[in-house]
């Protein structure tokens, strides 16, 4: 009896760590999200990892600088390298350089470039400097939170989400987060070690689906 005792909790033991070693390596994607309406009409235009500072202008971006940090990985958990990360967003006014947003009465920033395109690291990783991006008003929907639009492409693999700030008020009602099917906490960034010139420092790993 002691001798099948002891083999049924070397066992258990045995299969605990093989849980957690798989946890470990396991990861879940990250959720998709629509692209949404403001996607760059031209992307051939600067589009540099630092959107803060236009070419041939002294002037930074109006608002709170910010820096993004982050992984590409895949669902085992390794690293994606030469990932092609697009990133777009408002300015801090809450507005888009975008046509379809010409409605917005907030005001465009001239020193904002609000669009990067970037490759990914042999480590899977990338960053990118811009703004806090405002809130603004969706005709009979309401406000959207605060964040920022991402496409991720390796490969055959594609994912288009968006990402959210921790600790702000509007992500309780923001409708599209209440429409996901997923939870949303994978979109929430974390506050990570602050950027240069006082941008605030935000981490944020993306895992691509198969």
């Amino acid at each position: 009896m002691l001798k099948s005792r002891r083999t049924t909790l070397a066992y258990l033991g045995a299969s605990a760590l093989a849980a957690a070693c798989a946890s470990a390596h396991d990861e879940i994607a990250t959720p998709a999200e629509t692209e949404g309406p403001f996607f760059p009409v031209d992307t051939n235009v600067e589009r540099d990892a630092d959107m803060t500072r236009l070419a041939g202008r002294a002037e930074r971006a109006a608002g709170q600088a910010i820096k993004m940090r982050g992984r590409v990985l895949g669902l085992d958990g390794r690293p994606i390298s030469s990932a092609r990360v697009e990133v777009w967003q408002a300015n801090a006014a809450g507005r888009y350089a975008h046509p379809g947003d010409s409605g917005n009465t907030a005001p465009l920033d001239p020193n904002f470039q609000g669009y990067a395109l970037v490759e990914t690291g042999p480590d899977g990783g990338f960053s990118v400097t811009s703004i806090k991006p405002g809130a603004y008003l969706v005709s009979n929907l309401g406000q959207r939170t605060p964040h920022l639009h991402w496409t991720i492409v390796a490969g055959a693999r594609r994912l288009t989400t968006q990402s959210y700030f921790p600790g702000e008020p509007l992500n309780e009602v923001d409708f599209v987060i209440r429409a996901m099917s997923e939870p949303v906490r994978q979109l929430i960034v974390r506050a990570g070690a602050a950027g240069e010139a006082g941008a605030l420092g935000f981490d944020w790993n993306i895992v691509l689906p198969a």
